[in-house]
């Protein structure tokens, strides 16, 4: 669709050929306004619903289109299992926006800060359209994700002293200073991962809820911007994140603004003490009459337990917040929910 950009602090508006996602005002991320409305088609895949995306000249990578799958633990729970995407998470649904975007405005690096899943997908996507990329990876990332990043992909590495929050700051200063396109948890990624509602929609009738795992609260604002694309006010947004790292639940409880929290959490993909998208996660989940739940490192490993041995699905512990989340949460034996299975790389 044809749009323009406009930043989520200042409201300074862009046409479509600025070349960042950050405001060159004030720094703050910006969002894609698109010109007019256009009616979600029903599909099955990922580039089913390409004319919700930001107009672009997109490679048709073979992703999307994950299975939904009834739990055998609880009759009125559905598995959405996005570790059925090439780099085995939700983020390729963004990363090939992203990528496509970089390749189109000409740059020849992108650089991006990551727990794990987000660098595995983009440098796996820059390395086949031919871009280098650059990561910056802070002390608590997975060391057999960053492994994986440089043996199979090509990366740069760069290590931080500090966490996600940090090596974002030091990705930013790059970008800048190396002409890189800054990529990661910004607006173009949200528009790529909202897709995955759109699917869900179209697997399942009737859902009353959909759970997400939460790390910088990008995915779950896509879900937000999709089922008000869909004009679909039934369907609850539950966020979900781990105990150790918590700071959209503590957020939402005590009705103050998101403050930085420091990770304590072996669920690395949703490691992140200062979400990106925080306020506007807060106002999806405020505007679909959902909630937000943390669980435990323990309750975590139990579910990726079963759901190994039960439905032979290896997912690694942030994925299967959501499952555990449902676990905590008392739904109706009418309602039909959804958990958002994010991730696979073990």
């Amino acid at each position: 669709m044809d749009y323009y950009l406009r930043c989520t602090k200042c409201s300074r508006k862009y046409d479509s050929t600025y070349k960042r996602q950050t405001c060159e005002s004030c720094e703050s991320i910006l969002d894609v306004v698109y010109k007019k409305k256009v009616r979600v088609p029903h599909g099955k895949g990922f580039w089913d619903y390409e004319k919700m995306l930001p107009e672009g000249r997109y490679t048709h990578y073979d992703l999307g289109g994950t299975e939904l799958v009834k739990s055998t633990e609880h009759d009125n729970l559905f598995l959405k299992l996005e570790l059925q995407n090439p780099t085995k998470s939700f983020k390729d649904r963004g990363s090939v926006v992203e990528v496509s975007k970089a390749k189109e405005y000409g740059y020849k690096e992108l650089v991006v800060a990551s727990t794990g899943n987000m660098a595995y997908s983009l440098a796996y996507y820059a390395k086949t359209i031919g871009i280098k990329a650059t990561v910056f990876i802070g002390t608590g990332a997975n060391p057999d994700k960053i492994r994986d990043i440089l043996l199979t992909h090509d990366a740069t590495l760069k290590r931080v002293n500090g966490d996600f929050t940090k090596a974002q700051e030091h990705a930013a200063a790059y970008a800048s200073s190396r002409h890189a396109f800054l990529a990661g948890d910004y607006c173009y990624r949200k528009e790529g991962q909202k897709t995955v509602m759109y699917e869900i929609a179209a697997q399942l009738r009737g859902i009353t809820h959909v759970i997400v795992p939460v790390g910088n609260a990008t995915l779950i604002s896509g879900i937000g911007r999709a089922l008000k694309e869909m004009g679909n006010k039934r369907i609850r947004i539950v966020a979900v994140q781990a105990e150790g790292c918590c700071p959209l639940v503590r957020a939402l409880k005590q009705r103050k603004g998101i403050r930085y929290e420091r990770s304590r959490t072996a669920a690395d993909a949703i490691a992140v003490g200062m979400p990106t998208f925080g306020d506007q996660a807060i106002e999806a989940i405020r505007r679909s009459k959902g909630t937000a739940i943390s669980v435990t490192e323990d309750e975590m490993k139990k579910e990726q337990d079963t759901l190994y041995k039960k439905q032979g699905i290896l997912a690694e512990l942030a994925g299967v917040a959501s499952i555990a989340a449902y676990e905590r949460l008392r739904f109706k034996k009418s309602d039909k929910v959804v958990a958002i299975v994010s991730g696979g790389n073990v």
